[in-house]
């Protein structure tokens, strides 16, 4: 379960959105004509698959259109909508011609997800279904498609490959960056005002003390911690942290002084109308580049091993019996894991120890990442088998440059991967019949 694999971040949307957010809702659904009620009409074939006015429409719904939107923008909606349910119809196409299934037992976590990130039972969830405008089968359908779409995705990524001249060009192209606009910042301040009719005593005895802060933080002093006791700006009780945004969004005085400075350096004392200013840079780097900084996850988990449908039927049905037995405080996840887990972690209790982003498969992945620190997942089928994972804890860690440079990997791999699937879409759209169909008059 542990081998590494790529990030996958595309698709899956549904899954960790609320119930009436749903990208693909409604999606590439195989509707016969005749199931179509005398209100709806189709719109479109594709390679001899209806798609429904009604499907379209169900999409619509899902556009946020600001108020304000050109009414060119708008009227072009429908057919934009109808353009997107084309290219998802020819990819589930694909998909099922290559083989790709999704069982329900994925399906059933997808829905206990989809509860779980709505703080409700899979029953309450099912019961809310209708204000969403869904029936149980077609929610259940939309999250199969959209699973198909992501195992789709996952494939083709798999497909991809970075070298280390790809990376290397890459960290060229954009570390030591000076462009405001392609710059990630953070400073932390100390300010020291002078008031606006100070005189020269005031001010030099402003300096003074602005100069003594630089001079206690360069020397290693805790820069929060001073920036709590004598900096007089309202972030002051958050240890002068002035938040990360693009370079070109701080004024231009800090920018023009942190230019050369790197993360960790001080910088200052700086005078302006307020006063003086001692800046600590907390982030500074290319907006490109994957953040210099890293969340761990603590993590341990039970697996049950199967091979085929019914028997990750069966072992979700099992899970879900022990994952009730955990949150009740009948046993531990420790001792279950020693127990009944069917992988090597169990004599550890299941720990997997600290995991970096990337190192799981990405269903298991994605239903970690969902987790909080205490938290049980439902049952997470994978390729390995079922899983129940428990989060421990999380934890910041600064990049290696190894690490840094496997980021970037994960990032050009997706960045190609994207780009294929993108190319696949333009291929299949061309090799696929479209017969438009007009509405019923």
């Amino acid at each position: 379960m542990n081998e590494p694999t790529p990030i996958t971040r595309a698709a899956a949307h549904l899954l960790c959105a609320v119930l009436w957010i749903a990208p693909l809702a409604a999606s590439a659904q195989p509707t016969a004509p005749a199931a179509l009620s005398t209100a709806d009409y189709i719109v479109a074939l594709v390679n001899g698959e209806p798609i429904a006015a009604s499907e379209v429409r169900a999409r619509l719904a899902r556009i946020d259109v600001p108020a304000n939107a050109p009414a060119a923008e708008r009227a072009a909606l429908p057919r934009q909508v109808l353009e997107q349910l084309i290219d998802e119809k020819v990819l589930l196409q694909s998909a099922a011609d290559a083989g790709i299934r999704v069982e329900d037992s994925a399906v059933d976590a997808a829905e206990a997800e989809v509860a779980r990130r709505n703080g409700l039972s899979v029953a309450q969830l099912r019961e809310r279904l209708p204000q969403a405008g869904l029936t149980l089968a077609a929610f259940r359908a939309n999250l199969r498609n959209e699973l198909t779409l992501q195992r789709l995705r996952e494939r083709e990524e798999a497909r991809v490959r970075v070298t280390e001249g790809d990376i290397d060009a890459y960290l060229r192209q954009h570390q030591g960056s000076t462009d405001p606009a392609r710059t990630v910042l953070e400073l932390a301040q100390v300010l020291i005002p002078v008031p606006e009719q100070a005189d020269a005593e005031q001010v030099a005895r402003a300096r003074q003390t602005a100069e003594d802060v630089a001079r206690r933080a360069r020397s290693g002093e805790d820069f929060a911690t001073l920036a709590r006791r004598l900096s007089q700006a309202p972030e002051a009780a958050n240890g002068g942290r002035l938040g990360l945004r693009r370079a070109d969004r701080y004024p231009t005085l800090f920018w023009e002084a942190v230019r050369g400075a790197r993360a960790g350096d001080i910088v200052g004392p700086l005078r302006s109308g307020a006063g003086f200013h001692v800046l600590r840079v907390v982030t500074k780097r290319d907006a490109n580049l994957p953040e210099p900084t890293v969340t761990q996850t603590r993590v341990r988990h039970i697996l049950l091993r199967a091979t085929d449908e019914a028997a990750q039927r069966a072992a979700a049905a099992r899970l879900q019996a022990l994952r009730e037995r955990i949150v009740s405080g009948q046993t531990t996840f420790e001792a279950a894991a020693r127990e009944v887990s069917e992988d090597g972690s169990a004599r550890e209790g299941g720990a997997l120890g600290w995991a970096a982003p990337g190192l799981f498969v990405p269903e298991f992945e994605q239903a970690m990442d969902a987790l909080a620190p205490g938290q049980v997942s439902a049952p997470v089928p994978t390729r390995f088998g079922v899983h129940l994972i428990e989060v421990l804890e999380r934890r910041e860690v600064e990049r290696s440059p190894r690490e840094m440079r496997e980021a970037v990997r994960a990032l050009l791999r997706q960045q190609k991967a994207e780009e294929a699937f993108e190319e696949q879409v333009r291929e299949l759209r061309g090799r696929a019949y479209v017969e438009y169909r007009e509405p019923p008059q």
